[in-house]
């Protein structure tokens, strides 16, 4: 079996980690995940018995929206770690980069090393998300670079290639999902509804980091619009510097007098569980989602789904069908969705299970782990 070095950043298991996770599995036995920061990513490779190591000594303080300028700090940092990849990359046969930074370390060390790259594009190269800088950075070094670069919807994609990058370098790749992780389990979610006294409401969950771009805050307004019945919970904590947005959050829920209709969770493990002690699962981003991969675990969990009408969400959602769509950050249009899934329960029911069915088909992770496999065989 091909060896393959993968790349990742980030110390915290967000979406594009949760996917690399996933995708790394049939290849542990021969690969290695390099991460530039520890974290809970760490523990939970560890935990599947997959093969890791901590490369970076200190943080990368580059963030999506930095200029150029800003962007020269990082070099300092780079240097050791680029060291180490690229003498660790000889023992391999393939770079995998899964995130934007892990690119820039994964290109230089494919040039210096002579591997093939990969670069997995988990988001949406927009001004919604990135600098002019840091968007030309990640084309320019995937154009030159990468032999292969996968994009996780056609939102993806079509960003990618509208600020420069090559449409023969691309291929869509859907993430995939363990389908037996979100089997029934009723008995967890009736006793999460008791435990945080929700037996008698009908609950809307929201499953994101705390973010601005997330629209926790759409939610929590499009509220005062529905029956008092209503009421949410939001799963999730603040991760990258959003812990002044967590803040207003908890003074708009106090403002608005919702203390008794909205309950934040922070960060949870048993999100299947929660999930399926919802009635209803939403999906407030205010930019274009690169995927959406709340969105599909919602569908899994046989739960219906209302989500921003934008990005990949457009992909997984048909209107009226599997879901339903509402313009981002149309507080109204929310709150109308909301109070047409409390108001006929059948409807919701029958959405759902169409909604369930459709992604058990489309993303299995076993069905979309071979179309990764058929792609990277083709470098070797």
């Amino acid at each position: 079996m091909k060896k393959i070095l993968f790349l990742d950043q980030s110390g915290k298991p967000g979406g594009a980690e949760l996917c690399l996770m996933d995708l790394v599995e049939p290849y542990k036995d021969s690969s290695l995940v390099g991460l530039f920061e520890d974290g809970a990513f760490k523990s939970l490779l560890e935990q599947q018995q997959i093969p890791v190591r901590v490369l970076g000594e200190q943080a990368i303080q580059v963030r999506k929206e930095s200029r150029f300028w800003q962007s020269l700090g990082a070099i300092g940092p780079l240097i050791p770690l680029l060291g180490k990849v690229v003498q660790l990359s000889r023992s391999y046969d393939l770079i995998y980069a899964n995130t934007q930074k892990a690119l820039v370390v994964g290109a230089l060390a494919s040039w210096f090393g002579r591997r093939p790259l990969v670069y997995h594009l988990h988001d949406i190269l927009s001004a919604d998300h990135f600098s002019l800088a840091n968007r030309r950075l990640a084309v320019t070094l995937a154009n030159r670079f990468a032999a292969l670069v996968i994009a996780n919807s056609q939102a993806t994609k079509s960003a990618f290639i509208e600020a420069g990058g090559r449409s023969h370098l691309t291929e869509v790749v859907y993430n995939g999902f363990k389908l037996d992780l979100y089997d029934d389990d009723a008995g967890n979610s009736a006793r999460i509804r008791q435990e945080l006294g929700l037996d008698d409401r009908f609950v809307v969950g929201h499953f994101s980091r705390l973010a601005p771009w997330k629209g926790q805050h759409i939610l929590i307004e499009a509220l005062t619009r529905c029956p008092e019945r209503v009421t949410a919970i939001l799963v999730g904590d603040a991760l990258f510097g959003e812990a002044d947005y967590a803040q207003q959050l908890h003074r708009q829920v106090a403002e608005l007098g919702l203390e008794n209709r909205v309950k934040f969770l922070g960060f949870r493990s048993d999100v299947v569980a929660l999930m399926k002690a919802c009635d209803l699962v939403v999906h407030t981003s205010t930019s274009p989602e690169p995927f959406g991969r709340v969105i599909v675990e919602a569908m899994l969990c046989c739960r219906p789904v209302i989500a921003a009408e934008a990005g990949g969400a457009l992909e997984l959602v048909e209107d009226g069908k599997t879901g339903w769509l509402v313009p981002p950050g149309d507080v109204v249009k929310l709150a109308a969705a909301i109070d047409k899934c409390y108001q006929q329960p059948e409807l919701r029911d029958a959405i759902a299970h169409q909604a369930q069915t459709y992604a058990r088909q489309t993303f299995d992770l076993d069905r979309i782990n071979q179309q990764i496999d058929r792609l990277l065989a083709k470098l070797f």
